[in-house]
């Protein structure tokens, strides 16, 4: 009889350990966001935060603001928000208001992808300046030549920049940088085609190796030394590069850029068609925001200032 009481034990045990298993989160974690909000109070509360640091990148002078931030309606799909960031400048620092907002440093390895709307014109004044329109990774550079320094970005650039003219889209994975006097180590693609209108961009971070993907289609590869190393935030900005202004003048030039989605598969690689299928699925659910994505230990500042 002891033996019995003894083997429902075990077997009472055992089934406990799997119920607990199956209690327990999946591995990684998913990060999305559809900009679903009535205020941008509600991003804040989700972990968002503007800036309002003035410095690198961007106009010598010109300001960070969550003035520049808002959300609208989309125009195109009944009961859709938008998260639009939005940026002037009338050829003087001064003159100048540049957008960027940051998710929680707490991201690595894994799937990032976003759609956006890219503008190749201003919609208000003359079109002609070097604007510059992304979305990235980050993490902070703590000095010049931080070995812990890691980056990932898209950079749209319509009347071009970074000292050409042609209109590009750079997709950059950074090992490390120096800003002044200017010294990067990087791995870049540019991709010579002009991208108004509405895009899907994807970074798969995995094993070594960053891919990036357009609408689908893979671009390029990079890896070795500029892999990240450091857990980064999520980021969008929309700025003026430094050199190439047009004349400074009485009519302020503005610029906007839209983002409808962005999703993070924390540890897994999916492709663009399965990040597609993930956010159908999230919002035929009626799910606007989740994040499973655990919290950095101990917990990093998201400082919002690079």
């Amino acid at each position: 009889m002891r033996g019995f009481f003894l083997s429902l034990a075990a077997a009472a045990a055992s089934l406990l350990a799997v119920q607990t298993h199956a209690a327990l989160p999946a591995p990684g974690g998913l990060f999305f966001d559809d900009f679903s909000y009535r205020e941008l109070s509600g991003l804040w509360a989700q972990g968002w935060t503007p800036r309002s640091k003035a410095g690198h990148p961007g106009v010598t002078g010109a300001r960070w603001s969550a003035e520049q931030l808002s959300l609208v309606d989309d125009p195109q799909q009944a009961g859709n928000r938008l998260l639009r960031l939005a940026a002037h400048t009338d050829g003087n620092g001064a003159g100048t208001a540049q957008a960027q907002i940051c998710h929680q440093r707490k991201y690595l390895e894994g799937t990032y992808a976003a759609r956006l709307r890219f503008s190749d014109v201003p919609v208000r004044g003359v079109d002609g300046d070097p604007v510059i329109q992304t979305f990235y990774v980050v993490a902070p550079l703590r000095h010049d030549f931080d070995p812990e320094f890691s980056e990932i970005d898209w950079e749209y650039l319509p009347n071009g920049g970074w000292g050409s003219e042609k209109t590009r889209l750079y997709g950059i994975a950074w090992q490390t940088v120096q800003l002044e006097p200017w010294k990067s180590y990087n791995q870049s693609h540019e991709e010579f085609t002009n991208l108004n209108g509405w895009h899907q961009l994807l970074m798969q971070v995995s094993g070594g190796q960053v891919k990036l993907f357009l609408d689908g289609r893979q671009l390029a590869t990079h890896g070795g030394r500029n892999y990240p190393v450091s857990l980064m935030s999520i980021n969008f900005n929309l700025w003026f590069s430094p050199g190439g202004l047009l004349p400074a003048s009485g009519q302020a030039r503005a610029y906007e850029q839209d983002v409808d989605w962005v999703f993070h598969a924390r540890n897994k690689v999916l492709s663009p068609a399965e990040v597609d299928a993930e956010v159908k699925r999230l919002r035929a659910g009626g799910v606007a925001q989740l994040d499973t994505v655990p919290a950095a230990e101990p917990a990093l500042s998201s400082l919002c200032d690079f």
